[in-house]
């Protein structure tokens, strides 16, 4: 596995455990999230703001399907499940595109279909 791919499951595994450090450590502190029509954040304070987010009870199962990379550039597309504290289990797919210049997550965009 590339040292961008791992950085990218590091990220994820972070997500898993809830674990904000972990998280951060992943990002540049310039780092841009965009999921388009919903949301669209710079760098890592609002992105800490964003994360805790207190309508999801406990930590997500997230599984990633494909990962491919070509330079600089991570695409992992995957499933996750999390419980919402007001209407029940969220169950969607995702797609997250990762610019990873010098191994830290810069960009990413999101693009998340829930699924019934």
């Amino acid at each position: 596995m590339t040292a961008n791919k791992s950085m990218v499951e590091k990220y994820m595994d972070g997500s898993r455990k809830s674990d904000h450090e972990l998280l951060l450590s992943c990002l540049t502190d310039d780092r841009a999230w965009e999921m388009p029509g919903a949301l669209h954040l710079l760098g890592k304070e609002a992105f800490d703001k964003a994360i805790k987010n207190d309508a999801f009870v406990g930590s997500p199962t997230i599984t990633i399907t494909p990962m491919t990379e070509e330079n600089e550039v991570v695409v992992a597309e995957g499933s996750v499940r999390t419980q919402r504290k007001a209407s029940g289990l969220l169950s969607a797919v995702f797609c997250h595109v990762c610019i990873m210049p010098r191994g830290n997550s810069k960009r990413m965009t999101t693009y998340v279909v829930d699924v019934k």
